[in-house]
């Protein structure tokens, strides 16, 4: 059964990790044993990029793969106490973009207010900084190159049975038990990590 978080409701965690997620696990694993498959097989001819069956797999790998990671990166930064004093590092850069922490958070949050999908902070290795992108869907709006540190998912099923259509309230939930020290952790990995 999934971890109780501070604002978030044990039956939601429950749906969104057991089901949802768990979910988001077996397709990917099984696209990869297809695909595995369809390697073997050796016979690429009904490739295309209009529409082909390797298309559709390619297609729900990205999908697939990146609904897992997005919801771990989201997972892993929750169930603490929201205190952003406890990331340092990740703080005073924050300050550093954008002026002040309730600005970052403030900033964040409209983001969240923004997406489809997920709101997403993350360490651009090509830029070699930190930038907030939004992504729609679980593979589209992502940018290669990106590190995600702080992962906030706007799909309803992650707020809808305890905020209903209140999506700021949930936000605002989301922070409250927001792990700054998880986020200080990625942050601190990949901060240095750079490829211009």
């Amino acid at each position: 059964m999934a971890d109780e978080v501070k604002g978030i409701s044990e039956k939601t965690m429950m749906i969104h990790k057991d089901k949802l997620y768990a979910g988001y696990v077996a397709k990917k694993k099984e696209i990869g044993e297809i695909l595995k498959e369809y390697f073997d097989k050796g016979d690429y001819a009904d490739a295309n990029q209009s529409y082909s069956y390797l298309r559709g797999l390619k297609e729900g790998e990205t999908f697939a793969t990146n609904g897992v990671y997005l919801h771990e990166w989201y997972f892993g930064v929750l169930e603490s106490d929201g205190d952003w004093q406890k990331a340092p590092e990740l703080s005073k850069a924050l300050i550093e973009k954008w002026g002040s922490m309730d600005k970052s958070i403030s900033y964040m949050s409209a983001c969240g207010m923004a997406a489809r999908g997920w709101a997403v902070l993350g360490w651009d290795m090509k830029d070699g900084r930190l930038k907030q992108y939004n992504s729609d869907s679980h593979n589209q709006g992502g940018v290669w190159g990106c590190i995600p540190i702080i992962v906030l998912d706007i799909y309803e099923h992650a707020y809808f049975i305890d905020f209903g259509a209140d999506r700021k309230s949930y936000i605002e939930a989301y922070w409250k038990a927001f792990n700054w020290e998880a986020a200080e952790k990625m942050y601190l990995k990949v901060r240095d990590l750079t490829f211009n």
